[in-house]
């Protein structure tokens, strides 16, 4: 009888940063030079449920500008577009699990009902060993208008903190960890609610 060789447990190899880290597309700064708007930095680490960082995980962010526009043909509502803010970049985690956008603070947009969303910003988390990409939000702790915010309300109140970026004292840099499976997992939504 011949013994073949153990498949690998890793279902999903390391190739994220080599493939989607281009120079194509924008990395890290959202919000170039004459962006309109309140400049804010989210920065935090990608963790898995022991801990561990995920140093070959890639973030990509998609926000509405700060007068609450999505550069999107879909998005044909009567705000300013901005054309120094394309609203959509990526970024690679480091040996640490780290990762960091510039952008800015994004407006509010509405929801299918009409009601307006708090200001949010949409990321697909990409991650060796994932199947299928994770979606989640990021909220920011300092505004009020979380506390009306559909999407929010559907999370279980003890499970919000993991879609809120904290301040620690800064209007400027918010931090966020996003953390893959255990206790503290992040909300991870269905596509069709972000």
């Amino acid at each position: 009888m011949t013994r073949r060789p153990l498949t690998a447990a890793q279902t999903v190899g390391p190739f994220f940063h080599p493939t989607m880290l281009r120079d194509d597309v924008p990395q890290h700064t959202l919000a170039a030079p004459g962006t309109v708007g309140q400049r804010v930095r989210v920065e935090g680490r990608v963790l898995d449920g022991a801990g561990a960082p995920a140093p070959d995980a890639v973030i990509e962010l998609w926000q509405a500008n700060s007068h609450g526009r999505y550069n999107h043909p879909a998005d044909t509502r009567d705000l300013p577009l901005d054309p120094a803010f394309l609203g959509f970049a990526r970024a690679g985690t480091d040996d640490e699990g780290r990762y960091w956008f510039d952008t800015v603070r994004p407006g509010r947009v509405p929801f299918p009902d009409g009601r307006l969303q708090a200001p949010h910003l949409c990321l697909t988390v990409f991650a060796r060993g994932l199947l299928h990409h994770l979606l989640t939000r990021v909220y920011f702790d300092d505004d009020a208008a979380n506390a009306d915010d559909p999407i929010l309300l559907l999370v279980p109140s003890k499970r919000r903190a993991t879609l809120i970026a904290r301040s620690e004292g800064s209007a400027t840099v918010f931090q966020h960890d996003i953390i893959l499976q255990g206790d503290s997992e992040t909300v991870f939504l269905n596509p069709v609610a972000t």
